[in-house]
């Protein structure tokens, strides 16, 4: 038996009548943010959403914000083609964009004006606008204990591993393993931790 969502995904009239209703200029219209986001969407214990902060959450997917967390001024939260997880004791930093699918895990530290997108627009057909073509989406996933610098970027499909490090201004866009410190565009490892030494060693170019 074919649920409501499925039901609305395979008409396209019936699909672009629910889209109107919820979405406004590429924003939740008024009436979703009052009346459905509240109880489609958790924020854990003692967690912050800066009043300045734009949350552009929409109820066919997830934002779900832990325990303890905080998200700073100007920030941009959108949900609209995949869920967003932030998990506990993790600050989002001023002016940060997340566009999920993504998994931020617990105790992340990210600093101000970073991008991360699980979102690409498609351009594979050159007679149409990229901006008209299907997106492509894959989930980032940002494990437990990471900090990422200031003004990175970390592309769809990137994991970031435990406890690893982004040098502000890095483009991270392939998977970072854990206990690392990359830096550059594109981001490469320049540290790894070594646990018998109890030291941070440096990679040979």
């Amino acid at each position: 038996m074919m649920s409501i969502s499925d039901k609305i995904k395979s008409n396209p009239k019936l699909k672009k009548l629910v889209q109107w209703m919820l979405v406004s200029s590429y924003k939740p219209r008024l009436w979703v943010r009052i009346f459905i986001n509240p109880f489609k969407h958790t924020r854990g214990k003692s967690s912050v959403v800066r009043w300045k902060t734009r949350l552009d959450l929409f109820p066919f997917h997830k934002f779900e914000l832990g325990e303890n967390s905080l998200v700073e001024d100007f920030s941009v939260i959108n949900n609209g083609v995949g869920d967003v997880h932030i998990g506990s004791d993790t600050i989002v930093g001023i002016s940060n964009i997340i566009i999920g699918p993504v998994e931020i895990g617990n105790n992340v530290m990210l600093a101000q004006h970073i991008v991360i997108s699980g979102l690409n627009h498609g351009y594979s057909d050159p007679v149409i606008p990229p901006s008209r073509q299907p997106v492509v989406t894959a989930k980032i996933v940002i494990e437990d204990d990471v900090w990422i610098g200031a003004n990175s970027v970390v592309t769809a499909g990137v994991r970031i591993g435990k406890h690893s490090i982004v040098g502000g201004g890095s483009v991270v866009a392939k998977d970072i393993p854990e206990y690392c410190v990359v830096v550059g565009n594109p981001a490469r490892i320049i540290k790894r931790f070594n646990f018998e030494t109890a030291t941070w060693d440096k990679i040979d170019k």
